[in-house]
Parts: C-alpha cells; sequence; structure tokens
C-alpha cells in the first residue's frame, strides 16, 4: 500500500481523477470500480470536464458500483444509481449497457450477490477500484467485522452508518436498514485500488486502515494485502499518520509520480 498527502482536499481530489483518466486513457475498454458519497462528487465533476473539454472517451468502459440500498428503484433520488447518473454518466458518453449496479429491487436477495460476481467475471475482472472509507473503517457496506473473504451480498447496516447517511434522505426515517455490497474479497481481486481519503473526520480511521493491525473491525485494513492500492489523502486526513514524512519524501522522489506532483 502506497499512501500519497497532497496538501489540499482539492489536489487530492483532482490526483484521484487523474489516475482514473490515465486508467481509461491506456486501456479504453478498461473496468472500472466506482464508489459514491460526498467525497466522489468533485471526482466525477472532474471526469466529466476532461470528457467535456480534453475529449477524454467513456464509450468503451464499462463499471461496477459498490454498493446500492435494497428496497430503492433506479430512479429513487437516494439510489446509487440516480446518484451515478447525475454526477457522472448523464455528462459522459459511456453506453448505459455497460454500467453496472446491485438491484436495489431484487426478487431474489440471496441471489443478487453471485449474479453480481458473475457479472464481473463475465467483464474481465475490476482494472481499478475506486474506493473512500467510512468513519468506522468500511469499505462499500463492508462494516466492521466483514470477513477479509467476504464475497457481494446483502447486509444489515449499522447504526453509525444509518445516522451518517440518513441526513440525505428527505426524511431521514426512511433511510433503508439493508444494502447489498462489493465483499472486501470482491474488492482485493481489483487489479489496483485508489483509495481517496478527505477531512479531519477520517484521520484517525485512516491511520487505523494504513497504519494499525490487519483486523476485521476496521475492514479498509485489509488493503494492506493488495499489492497495487494507492491511498490519496489531503493533510487533514493525514494528520495522525505516523509515517507521513516518509509518505511526502517518496512521493516526491518516486518518478512514477512526476507527472502528478
Amino acid at each position: 500500500m502506497e499512501v500519497i498527502i497532497r496538501s489540499s482536499r482539492e489536489e487530492a481530489e483532482k490526483m484521484t481523477a487523474a489516475m482514473l483518466a490515465t486508467a481509461v486513457e491506456t486501456k479504453p475498454d478498461c473496468v472500472l470500480g466506482l464508489a459514491t458519497g460526498r467525497t466522489m462528487e468533485a471526482v466525477y465533476a472532474e471526469l466529466a470536464r476532461l470528457h467535456r473539454d480534453k475529449g477524454l472517451d467513456f464509450s468503451q468502459v464499462c463499471t461496477f458500483n459498490l454498493d446500492e440500498y435494497i428496497g430503492l428503484a433506479p430512479d429513487d433520488p437516494n439510489s446509487y444509481r440516480y446518484y451515478m447518473q447525475e454526477k457522472l454518466f448523464d455528462h459522459i458518453n459511456i453506453d448505459p449497457q455497460r454500467t453496472y449496479l446491485p438491484d436495489g429491487l431484487s426478487k431474489d436477495i440471496k441471489q443478487e450477490g453471485p449474479h453480481y460476481e458473475a457479472q464481473i467475471r463475465y467483464r474481465g475482472g475490476i482494472d481499478l477500484q475506486l474506493l473512500g472509507i467510512g468513519e468506522d473503517g468500511h469499505i462499500g457496506f463492508n462494516e466492521p467485522l466483514s470477513s477479509f473473504a467476504s464475497r457481494t451480498r446483502d447486509v444489515t447496516l449499522t447504526p453509525e452508518t444509518i445516522a451518517q447517511n440518513s441526513p440525505m434522505f428527505q426524511r431521514p426515517e426512511d433511510m433503508p436498514r439493508r444494502a447489498f455490497t462489493m465483499g472486501v474479497g470482491t474488492i482485493l481481486e481489483a487489479r489496483r485500488i485508489v483509495m481517496l481519503v478527505t477531512g479531519a473526520g477520517k484521520a484517525r480511521v485512516l491511520a487505523a486502515a494504513v497504519e494499525g493491525p490487519l483486523a476485521a473491525i476496521v475492514p479498509a485494513s485489509a488493503l494492506q494485502f493488495h499489492q497495487n492500492a494507492v491511498v490519496i489523502v489531503d493533510a487533514a486526513a493525514a494528520s495522525e499518520l505516523r509515517m507521513q514524512e516518509y509518505y511526502r519524501w517518496g512521493f516526491e522522489n518516486d518518478p512514477r509520480w512526476e507527472g502528478y506532483r
């Protein structure tokens, strides 16, 4: 796992978007794993700008989202399908048939996970997986104590996650208590992982995930297993990292990052 510290949230967001753009330019038919949430909004706005102003071509790209609420229709303003359409898909030239999310209205909840896994395999696996991190260390909706070998499945959300996400609903009490999520094991099979973390509110859990022990209580710590994972953070999120001076030195002296500095 590599940690890259940028001085501001905007720099961290732009670098994350640039890495996704490079993946698309390098492999036009790449498979991207995508995330939702406030952290990702600026990333998607930048990708839409690169498409509009620089001609970044998404016509052959395929995407798989991490998760979706159970019980929400695709046109529900709080569904993650709606979020993706509004924040990214409606602003780029991606084929709607190549954009996948779990079906929140699936009639067979226990089969939706295996079906989603089969779709990922059919498309050749995920080339680059974008992640955020929850305040309790979750990735996707893999809540604390999720198995590092878990696959896409239905899960019950924790009270902490409900408290964090329910204000986004017009009526917070309407937030679903269950969701589909890619498993930790599914995420770890991506060929490359980029996790974006910003803000002082994520500093403690970031330090636990990156520098703490491998522990199911912090699902994001599983990324320590991955051989090609990059964690991009702003200075506020990095404030509790013990090795932050080393991370800064590595970024400034590694020629691989020259184009991002």
